[in-house]
Order: C-alpha cells, then structure tokens, then sequence
C-alpha cells in the first residue's frame, strides 16, 4: 500500500522538481536520504517532523526543537501516527538516525 509523503499531503512544491522549490529552495524532507523508507515514506517524507527547514503554516521552520510543539498538532503527523499504531517510531529515535 502506496503511502503519502507530507509533500503530498501539504502541496508545498519543494519537492525536487516541483513548482515551490525556486523560490523556496528545495526541502531537506524530501531529500534527506537517512529517514527513508521510515513509516512507509520516500526519504524524511514521513518523519519530517524531525527535520528541520521544512514550511510549515507559510514560514520556514528551522531546528527540530524550534518546531517539535506545533509539529504535535499537525494534521499530518497524526495521521501518520494513527496509520503506523504500534510501529510508530518515536521522534527521539528519528532524530537521532540524522545525527
């Protein structure tokens, strides 16, 4: 089962190639080949919530710890959550696969 990356979710466009990136630059989700394959997704696109210099709410957010809070409330980050259940991957552990 095929499932969505938060690029897609969101419609950002700062994917590599899409319609966001010139202007916005490209986001290290999407290009941050140490989370891949995480919950399912194509690089961090599922664990973006521990990576920083994502959009969030029309800002770039930048550290892990700047964002973590409202990351909590995200749409997307509960769905992932209620997709994965029990194999949902705390964000320590994430986090610390990036450092």
């Amino acid at each position: 089962m095929y499932k969505i990356n938060c690029w897609e979710f969101y419609g950002c466009g700062r994917q590599p190639g899409g319609g966001n990136v010139r202007e916005l630059g490209t986001c290290p989700v999407a290009i941050e080949k140490k989370l891949d394959g995480i919950h399912g997704g194509t690089n961090a696109g599922r664990a973006c919530w521990v990576v920083g210099g994502t959009l969030c709410n029309g800002k770039i957010q930048r550290t892990f710890l700047q964002k973590y809070d409202g990351c909590m409330e995200c749409d997307f980050y509960r769905k992932v959550k209620e997709e994965e259940s029990s194999d949902f991957m705390l964000s320590a552990s994430l986090y610390m696969k990036l450092h």
